[in-house]
Parts: C-alpha cells; structure tokens; sequence
C-alpha cells in the first residue's frame, strides 16, 4: 500500500469499555499515547456540572470519584442503532445528544493522535463488531451508519470498517510468525468486549493471513455486569422485595425496571430525574422491607449509580479465580458508599451461577462459526482469546469444550484490534476466503 494512502490514516478501536488508536510509522504499526503515557483509556466521558470542557478517559472517572458535579457517560457504543442516540438529553449544562457525545470523544481522540504524530489525520480505519445487534440486520447497518455519522462530525472525512475479530487475527497471526510458531494454522479468534462477542476462523501461512468466515452476537462484559448486579446487589436495595397494596389485600412484587436500568452503564445517567427519584420514594412508603428501598433512593437522589457499576465490575473481577483461593475469599461488592458497612458477598461460585446463562450462547456463537467457515472443531489449530472480557473465566471454559484439542493463547487483550487495524493498513489486509 502506498505510504501516502496511510500517512493520514488513523486506526480506531473504539470500544464499548475501553478505545486505542494506531499508526503506520515506517511502514509498521505503532500505537500512540491516548492518555498520558497510556496507549488505551476507558470510553467515558465527564461533563462537569459548570460548562467547563469534557473529560474523557481515566480522567472522567476521577471526576466521578472526587465526587465532581456533573454527568459521567460510559458504553456509549452500545446505544448505536437505537433511537436513544439521537433523544436530546440536558448534559454538561445544555441539550445534547449521545451521538454527539460519541463525536466529542472521537474527536478528542483524533486531536491527541495528531498531537502524538505531528501530522492531521483526514481518514480513519475503525474496528466494528460483526453485528452491532445480533438479530437485527436493519438496526445493524443503522449502527454502522450512526458510527460513521460520528467520525464525520469529528472531523474525518473518510471512514472505512474492518471487523474487530478479524483485525485480532493479523495481530495474532503476527504475534505468531514473530516468535517462529507453526509455519501454517488454522485459528480461532474469539473476541469478548465489553458489549459484543467476536469470532474469526483465520488461516496463517507464515505471515500471510486468510479469512475463513465471521460471526459475531450482542454479548459481553457489560451483560457480565448486569447480571452480577442484578443477582449480588440489587437485592440489597429493594430488589425481590414486595409492596402493599394501595387499595385492598395482598401484596405486589417489587417492579424490576428501575432495577434493570441502574444495573445497566448506558442508562445510568438517564434515571436521576424527579419523577424517577418520587416514583421510588412511593415504592418505599409502600415496601414491606421499606430500609432496602430506601438505599435505592439515596442512589438516585445522590447520583451513586455509577460508583456502584463500578464496585460491581471490581467485585466481578475479584470473583474470577479459583474457589477456595485466598482471593476468593476476599472477593466482595464494596457498597459502602450507599451505607456504610454494607457490602453484597460474592465467590467464584456464586458468581458463575449469575453468568451461567451465558455459557450457551458463547458455545453455539463458537460452534456457529466453525459451520460458516465449514471445520470441525479438530480443524482448529489454536484458539485465540481477545478483549477484556475473555478474561473471565467462563470463557476459556467454553472455548476448550468447543475446542477441546486447540492450543489456547492469549493476545494482549486491550491492543489486539488495534494493532491489527494498522496492519491492515500497513498493506496487510485479511482476504475474504
């Protein structure tokens, strides 16, 4: 590829959790510093309470944590393709729309590379998933529509797209040839982020990567939250709990909504309005167990959601180690902000039968892409995991049942996607089998 076709070109990886971006330099992929001296930072955004300047990365979540008056947004991908996007919403003192919070920060992101690089990028090569929304097609291109809406008003005028996994795969392949692994192989790559589950079945000979066949569904590690919180610490502010009724006898369970909803990164911000905050007040006048309720309004009241998102995603992380460990037993949902002492218990165990429902999916999303690109499962040489999320352990789990005789590696999770986006550039795009 001729070098003043990349020599503007900026490889994204904007992700639902965390985002890093890449260059060609010399004719080799170099990531550049987004935040610091750090090549990733989380996909969040601040915008303080007072009108001054968006902060994006580690640095909003500090925001958030000192306890700054503002609004903290974060899996912002996962709102591509739905109406939600376009909902004007007051944020950071005026009307906004989240996709124009999505262009802010790539926007941000693009003046940071150009400040890294000593040059402007005109062009970005961005990483998708497979699917955006697993069963519909329509809400699907919709959302690669919305992404490329928003790299426009950040200021590139030209988009293209390579899916994520198969981006992964040049990079393990690369990875592969470097340390003088097997000459030729088939691979797995599976891809699990923080709001989609990526697969690639790749063919490498020496350093020349084939494409065999893509699949992708809408599960990942914000599902792994919500489930986790859903189980361990939505109980302790009112969840499964019951009311009274306010005209005759019995009793009425505790609506879930509210529930799900703070339980979900996306919606968080949405849900500290009057009417939600009165409409929970009502439900604890009414509750049997009136004290659990009564955390969940001081949640809403005191903009706590996201300190608890956070402490449930610490918990999680805590949990995924072996049961009887030391780590184990220290593993708990620190809630201590909404009460003091007031932690939800979670171990290994109790946290795979939050997730066990997962496991399904995972499987058949495997074994469906082995039927696309037409293997059996002994066909696959090595298994390859990708993104935050395949670090829990369920994952690895399944992939070896899927692939019980594949050698199981790991690539850098954060950078895989990144890393291979450039190489694609570089003049070493993956071919369609």
């Amino acid at each position: 590829m001729p070098s003043d076709l990349y020599d503007d070109t900026l490889a994204i990886d904007f992700g639902t959790s965390n985002s890093a971006v890449s260059i060609v330099e010399d004719g080799r992929p170099m990531r550049l510093a987004v935040e610091g001296a750090a090549d990733t930072l989380p996909t969040a955004v601040f915008f303080p309470a007072d009108g001054a300047p968006m902060l994006i990365g580690a640095a909003a979540a500090e925001a958030l944590i000192e306890g700054e008056e503002g609004r903290y947004m974060r899996a912002l991908k996962s709102v591509l393709g739905t109406p939600l996007l376009h909902e004007e919403r007051r944020i950071g003192g005026r009307r906004r729309t989240l996709a124009s919070v999505i262009s802010a920060f790539l926007l941000a992101l693009r003046q940071q590379a150009e400040r890294q690089a000593g040059r402007p990028f005109r062009r970005a090569l961005s990483g998708r998933p497979v699917h955006f929304h697993s069963i519909d097609p329509e809400r699907d291109a919709q959302a690669q529509n919305d992404l490329r809406d928003c790299y426009y008003a950040a200021g590139f005028e030209e988009v293209g797209f390579m899916f994520e996994p198969e981006a992964a795969a040049l990079s393990a392949a690369a990875e592969s040839h470097a340390e003088g692994l097997r000459a030729s192989e088939t691979g797995l790559i599976v891809d699990i982020g923080g709001g989609t589950s990526d697969f690639s079945v790749f063919r490498r000979a020496g350093s020349d990567v084939r494409i065999i066949a893509s699949h992708g569904v809408r599960l990942g590690g914000t599902d792994f939250d919500h489930a986790v919180s859903m189980t361990h610490a939505m109980p302790l502010l009112g969840l499964g709990g019951e009311l009274r009724r306010t005209f005759g006898k019995g009793l009425l369970p505790v609506p879930n909504d509210l529930f799900a909803e703070m339980s979900t990164w996306a919606k968080i911000p949405f849900l500290y309005t009057p009417e939600t905050l009165r409409e929970v007040q009502e439900m604890v006048r009414e509750a049997v167990e009136p004290e659990r309720l009564s955390r969940f309004a001081k949640v809403i009241d005191n903009q706590l959601g996201h300190e608890l998102a956070f402490a449930v995603e610490a918990g999680k992380i805590a949990a995924n180690v072996p049961a009887g460990s030391p780590e184990a037993a220290a593993a708990r949902i620190d809630m201590s902000p909404i009460e003091r002492g007031l932690f939800a218990p979670i171990s290994p165990a109790s946290m795979d039968a939050s997730l066990s429902e997962f496991r399904a999916g995972l499987r058949e999303a495997m074994q469906e892409t082995l039927r696309l690109a037409d293997l059996p499962a002994s066909g696959i040489g090595s298994v390859v995991l990708v993104g935050g999320s395949s670090l829990m352990g369920l994952v690895s789990e399944e992939a070896v049942a899927v692939c019980p005789e594949a050698r199981l590696s790991r690539s850098d999770a954060f950078s895989s996607v990144v890393d291979g986006l450039a190489i694609a550039l570089s003049g070493a795009p993956a071919a369609a089998a």
